[in-house]
């Protein structure tokens, strides 16, 4: 962490925007939080502040949200959601997307209470960088698999995303380990462009596409 400290000033300290922090869920901004505080970082750590004062009350309780939608959804697992859409996982329980073989269209999960919605348009952080230890799961196979297929949908192959229900757990990101996951939503099918912004990638639907 140490040999890190000064590549996190140098590059990323001021990348970190108040808009730019506003745009991830409540356990992102607490684990930034948590990684600007070891590293004396305290503009990122008043600006995480901010933002974790205006969520909206009960935000970050999306696992409750989602088990009550859960509950007047028919949800079914996330291999068999795959395989109706003509996808087959690589990895059953670790793939989060696969591309169809019959036109080459890419098709993703997002975990639904980490979708965002402002004036009509709706975004998802697919892919990040795993700064300083904050998304683990990026370097795995799951990880960079995912960053593949954020790469082949960038590059016009286009994109599908299916809805993954479930409760998080604290400390992880839902595609690296979730509480519970109660399945997919069949019936909904999204349609989405990946924009990358930096280093990241994107799902993008609504008034901006």
């Amino acid at each position: 962490m140490q040999a890190g400290k000064e590549a996190f000033r140098a590059r990323r300290s001021a990348a970190w925007t108040r808009e730019r922090i506003g745009n991830l869920n409540k356990q992102e901004i607490q684990q930034l939080r948590a990684n600007a505080g070891n590293l004396g970082e305290q503009e990122v750590v008043t600006l995480c502040d901010e933002a974790l004062r205006s969520l909206p009350k009960g935000a970050g309780k999306g696992g409750a949200v989602s088990a009550k939608n859960a509950k007047t959804r028919r949800l079914i697992a996330r291999g068999k959601a795959f395989e109706a859409r003509g996808v087959y996982l690589n990895d059953v329980r670790g793939s989060w997307g696969g591309v169809r073989s019959s036109d080459g269209m890419v098709v993703m999960s997002l975990w639904a209470d980490a979708v965002k919605s402002r004036d009509g348009a709706c975004n998802y952080l697919l892919w990040a960088p795993n700064v300083d230890g904050a998304r683990p799961w990026s370097d795995t196979p799951s990880g960079q698999e995912r960053l593949k297929h954020c790469q082949l949908a960038l590059e016009g192959a286009g994109a599908e995303g299916l809805l993954v229900f479930g409760e998080r757990l604290d400390g992880h990101l839902p595609e690296e380990r979730a509480r519970s996951v109660h399945g997919v939503d069949p019936e909904t099918v999204l349609r989405f462009k990946v924009e990358k912004q930096g280093d990241e990638y994107w799902a993008v639907w609504g008034k901006k596409i």
